[in-house]
């Protein structure tokens, strides 16, 4: 049985949904899908990162489902969607078959979104940027503390020199078999250096952990596989929507160079923000920001007027 998924009290509880559905993907995976806000008010889609869940953006969606439709999926394996089986029920192809059937499912026919991905829920978005039916759905993106390639080479988990001995020491800690086992006071410190930036909170750094140690060894270790040879480089190419990217300064597992990769790349990159001290976590590190982020862009291309902040581009 799984473990709790979630805190139960304080700012980052999850909110119960309007309604849940499940939406099936083109292998037949089932996919839990949560419903928050009005149905008629404009539509934000959120894909969360390896090992967590839609517990993830608890914040996201309590600043925004008073004004807008909130949509989250767990992704496969994650939450409450079950595990999927094979390698090819592994892959970005999968992830962006997800992506798509999660559109299709809580869309209504001519009804575009704003779509947000965490680290790889970003992953998941740039693989489905060729597909035409996410061509179709998507107005804007905003990608959160992510990169389409590289991911355990540029990682700064282990404090050694850049090499091949770094890279393999790094896929093997992140790609371990071994069950994180229960939230304690090392766990927590382990999961905040590795994760979190410094000055994180305990409450923060409570929340990311809860979630990301209920997801399944099995689960973590299925998914560090496709990460570690992750290459979506020409994925990038074929996101045209416009698409605002966020890292965070002090990210050690995507470090601050695949966001500004992604920005330089991007045929449509609508601002760079860099979050300065902010780890790899950052829609629960610095919820304002990223809230703010989806605000924007639904404001420019839903033409909802529930603005509070801007994207900004920021030079390194």
């Amino acid at each position: 049985m799984r473990r709790l998924m979630h805190v139960v009290s304080g700012p980052y509880t999850p909110p119960v949904a309007r309604r849940e559905l499940v939406a099936v993907s083109a292998d037949g995976a089932r996919l839990h899908v949560e419903v928050h806000g009005d149905e008629d008010a404009p539509t934000v889609v959120l894909a969360h990162g390896w090992t967590c869940s839609t517990a993830f953006w608890a914040a996201q969606i309590k600043a925004l489902a008073a004004t807008h439709r909130v949509v989250a999926y767990d992704q496969r394996g994650h939450g409450r969607s079950p595990a999927a089986t094979g390698e090819e029920g592994h892959s970005t192809t999968a992830l962006a078959d997800d992506l798509v059937a999660v559109l299709e499912a809580t869309l209504a026919p001519g009804e575009r979104a704003v779509v947000a991905g965490h680290s790889m829920g970003g992953m998941t978005i740039m693989a489905a940027a060729g597909r035409p039916e996410f061509a179709e759905r998507a107005a804007a993106a905003l990608l959160c503390s992510t990169g389409s390639s590289g991911l355990v080479s540029e990682a700064l988990v282990l404090p050694v020199r850049a090499g091949r001995v770094r890279t393999r020491v790094t896929g093997a800690v992140l790609g371990s078999r071994a069950p994180l086992g229960p939230v304690t006071p090392v766990a927590r410190k382990i999961l905040k250096y590795a994760t979190m930036g410094p000055g994180s909170a305990p409450d923060k750094v409570e929340a990311c952990a809860r979630i990301v140690h209920a997801c399944p060894a099995k689960v973590r270790h299925a998914w560090s596989r496709v990460l570690a040879g992750l290459d979506l480089d020409a994925d990038v190419a074929r996101l045209t929507v416009p698409t605002a990217v966020i890292g965070g300064t002090a990210d050690r597992l995507t470090p601050i160079v695949h966001a500004r990769g992604l920005a330089a790349a991007l045929p449509n990159c609508v601002g760079l923000t860099e979050l300065t001290g902010m780890g790899h976590m950052t829609p629960v590190e610095a919820p304002e920001a990223v809230t703010g982020a989806l605000r924007e862009l639904a404001g420019l291309y839903l033409g909802t007027t529930d603005l509070d902040t801007t994207v900004k581009e920021k030079t390194p």
